[in-house]
């Protein structure tokens, strides 16, 4: 008789002998999503969720590109239209509009934030020596709210530096542009 304790340690499964690529074990994960037909990505650590697109509590006296809050199991979070700040036209929701939860720190300050976005694509891994510094043309966004860029298999992720998008004090300049009315906010 066969004991089954022998038979796994004689064969290893296919996945554990696989050798180890360096440039892979340094990669990171980063949500990737469009925002008026261009991708962005941002590290998933700081990613609480993604929820569907629902109807927005608009607030008075807030930045433009704050397009309302979203009440999220009692508790009231602020949601960025990044098209709008990113000097970009506000489009109508679809069935792929959605909203990501990050979590942002400023000094001592914690506090959730919303990020509208056109449609979440996927999660890609990007390893580390594919990403590159910000360069200093060919955004169509302010160069403060780069972090970074990342290639993979030939194709460039704009990564966010979410902490400055979200900053109150880095107003984008289409603020001063009236919002459409859409049902976006």
């Amino acid at each position: 008789m066969i004991e089954p304790s022998r038979t796994r340690d004689r064969q290893a499964p296919p996945d554990s002998r696989r050798v180890a690529d360096p440039e892979e074990e340094d990669a990171a994960q980063y949500l990737t999503f469009s925002v008026d037909h261009e991708t962005f990505a941002i590290g998933i650590s700081g990613i609480k969720e993604i929820v569907a697109w629902s109807a927005l509590t608009v607030v008075p006296m807030m930045p433009r590109w704050i397009c309302g809050v979203l009440n999220l199991r009692g508790a009231a979070v602020p949601v960025v239209d990044l098209a709008f700040r990113f000097g970009r036209p506000v489009r109508p929701a679809s069935k792929r509009t959605c909203i990501i939860l990050v979590e942002v720190t400023n000094g001592d300050i914690t506090q959730d934030v919303g990020l509208l976005v056109d449609a979440v694509q996927m999660v890609q891994e990007i390893p580390a020596g594919s990403i590159e510094e910000t360069p200093p043309f060919g955004a169509k966004i302010k160069p403060e709210f780069i972090q970074s860029v990342g290639r993979v298999d030939g194709k460039f992720f704009i990564i966010l530096d979410v902490g400055r998008v979200v900053a109150s004090d880095a107003l984008a300049p289409a603020a001063t542009s009236p919002r459409a009315a859409d049902g976006r906010g």
